[in-house]
C-alpha cells in the first residue's frame, strides 16, 4: 500500500521507471508499465542511463522500482547519485543499501514476481480511480507471468490439436513424396515379349537378307530367341595353321 501511494504521488506516470535484470521478472515489469503508464527497462541495463546525458537512452526518473537489488545494483547506485528514491522487491538475503522502500517477497520465482507486480499495478489503478474496488480487475495475473518460447509453442499446439494433426499429416506426406523414388518399370506392360530381344528390322526398301545376316551376326535366331544361332567364325582368325613354306625360302 505504501509503495502504491508513492507511485501514485508522481504526477507523470512516465517518470516512474521499473527495472528488471532478472529474466523471470521482465514480462512482469513490461505488463506493470503497460497497465500503469510508467516506463520500464526489461533487458540489460546500460550503465549511465541515469547519469550520462550523452547517451541516447538517458532518462531522468523521479522514482525507481527494481526487481532484485543484487542484479539491479547498477541502476540503484546511479539512482543514489541522482537522489532518486528507490522501491525494491527484496528477499531475505538482499542488500538494502540505497533502498528507501522494501517490499518483502520472493524475487527469484516467476510466480511470486508476477503476483507482486500484479498486486502493485492493481492498487495503483485503484488509487487513481481507474478501476473500482467493488469489482474484480479484468486483467489476470497470468499475463504478468514469464513464459518460455517452448511453453508458448506447446500451449498453442494443445489449444489447436486438430490443426496440429493436419499439419503433421501434411508434413509426413511431403516427406514421403520427397524420398519416394519413381519406379522405372511402372509403365511397362506385363508381356512376355517385353523383356525379350528385339530382332533387327531392315529399313524400308532394303532386302530381307540383310536383316537375317545382322540377326545371325548377333546370335539371334529367326524366332527372336538369343543364343539359338551361333555367330559364324570369321576366316583367318588367330590360331589357324599357317600355310606351308616353300623349300626355297
Amino acid at each position: 500500500m505504501l509503495a502504491a501511494r508513492i507511485i501514485v504521488s508522481i504526477e507523470n506516470p512516465e517518470d516512474v521507471v521499473a527495472v528488471s535484470g532478472v529474466t523471470m521478472g521482465q514480462r512482469a515489469v513490461y505488463k506493470f508499465a503497460q497497465n500503469t503508464g510508467s516506463s520500464y527497462i526489461a533487458s540489460r541495463y546500460t550503465p549511465g542511463c541515469f547519469t550520462n546525458q550523452i547517451q541516447k537512452k538517458f532518462m531522468e526518473p523521479r522514482l525507481l522500482l527494481v526487481t532484485d537489488p543484487f542484479v539491479d545494483h547498477q541502476p540503484i547506485k546511479e539512482a543514489a547519485y541522482s537522489n532518486i528514491p528507490v522501491i525494491a522487491l527484496c528477499d531475505t538475503n538482499s542488500n538494502t543499501r540505497f533502498i528507501d522502500v522494501v517490499i518483502p517477497c520472493n524475487n527469484k520465482s516467476k510466480h511470486s514476481l508476477a503476483l507482486m507486480y500484479w498486486l502493485l499495478a492493481r492498487e495503483v489503478n485503484r488509487l487513481r480511480k481507474a478501476i473500482s474496488r467493488a469489482e474484480p480487475w479484468d486483467v489476470v495475473v497470468d499475463l504478468f507471468m514469464y513464459r518460455e518460447a517452448e511453453e508458448e509453442e506447446k500451449k498453442s499446439i494443445e489449444e489447436t490439436p486438430a490443426a496440429a494433426e493436419t499439419e503433421n499429416a501434411e508434413a509426413k506426406e511431403k516427406k514421403q513424396d520427397a524420398f519416394a523414388a519413381p519406379s522405372a518399370f511402372a509403365e511397362i506392360k506385363e508381356d512376355a515379349t517385353a523383356f525379350g530381344p528385339t530382332p533387327v528390322v531392315a529399313p524400308a526398301g532394303a532386302p530381307e537378307e540383310a536383316a537375317k545376316v545382322q540377326n545371325v551376326a548377333f546370335g539371334i535366331a529367326e524366332d527372336g530367341n538369343w543364343g539359338s544361332t551361333a555367330a559364324p567364325e570369321a576366316a583367318g582368325s588367330w590360331g589357324d595353321s599357317a600355310p606351308p613354306m616353300s623349300a626355297g625360302n
